[in-house]
């Protein structure tokens, strides 16, 4: 039945820079409607240095879109933790956020949130793994795990940049073992992609219905990275 589906989104923004070096936010929301995904995860999404204020200002995201972002609570200025952030529509209940530390080499974090909608709740963590392939698989370890007693619970969904450029290996066999891994197509570079780093995974206990990437001309030049999306099924 259509009520019982959804889309979820993942999104590198770099920090509302595009390719063309303009920092437009109103660019990436445009971007956010051409998509119309009830989830949106997002990476880059505060600025790197200073207070890391929040690169998609309060007011633009009110204002030009249906979503409203979970709260996490972490610094005033942000809408993110090491930069990730979640949007939701309006409609959508947000029962619970957490952010989670990983091992790092470089900054790095992730954020969970419970959401109630549709009749049902789900839970989604958003990610950006680090660079190196040995802190990458150490930090794949935890999130697995951790979403692995999630699941218990409420059905799950993992996103984010992976940063991994290998098809099968790495942190995708270590997600693998637990969640189907949706290859949703190259993402990165947005003007030329070559890379699947991008990824989209879920439990059993939703059925994704169809994924991809999201390549339009006005993603080509919003973010170095292209969105993916993915329509499941509870």
């Amino acid at each position: 039945m259509p009520g019982t589906e959804f889309k979820v989104a993942s999104y590198n923004i770099r920090k509302a820079i595009g390719t063309d070096r303009l920092r437009k936010p109103l660019r990436i929301l445009r971007v956010l409607e051409e998509i119309d995904a009830d989830i949106v995860v997002l990476q880059e999404a505060d600025r790197r240095f200073g207070k890391r204020q929040r690169a998609l200002p309060k007011f633009l995201v009110e204002g030009h879109t249906d979503y409203r972002h979970v709260p996490l609570d972490v610094q005033h200025d942000s809408m993110g933790w090491h930069g990730n952030g979640i949007l939701v529509r309006r409609d959508i209940v947000i029962d619970h956020q957490d952010i989670i530390h990983i091992p790092y080499l470089e900054p790095r974090g992730v954020i969970m949130t419970t959401l109630g909608f549709k009749g049902h709740t789900l839970s989604v963590f958003g990610m950006h793994l680090d660079l190196s392939g040995l802190w990458r698989n150490r930090q794949a370890q935890v999130i697995a795990e951790l979403a692995q007693e999630q699941q218990k619970l409420s059905p799950t969904i993992l996103t984010g940049d992976l940063n991994e450029w290998r098809r099968d290996a790495g942190c995708l066999r270590i997600f693998g073992r637990h969640f189907s891994v949706l290859d949703c197509g190259r993402s990165f570079h947005s003007r030329r992609p070559v890379a699947r780093l991008d990824r989209i995974m879920h439990c059993d206990k939703v059925e994704a219905l169809e994924w991809g990437v999201h390549h339009s001309s006005l993603a080509t030049i919003a973010s170095d990275h292209l969105p993916v999306w993915a329509r499941f099924r509870f």
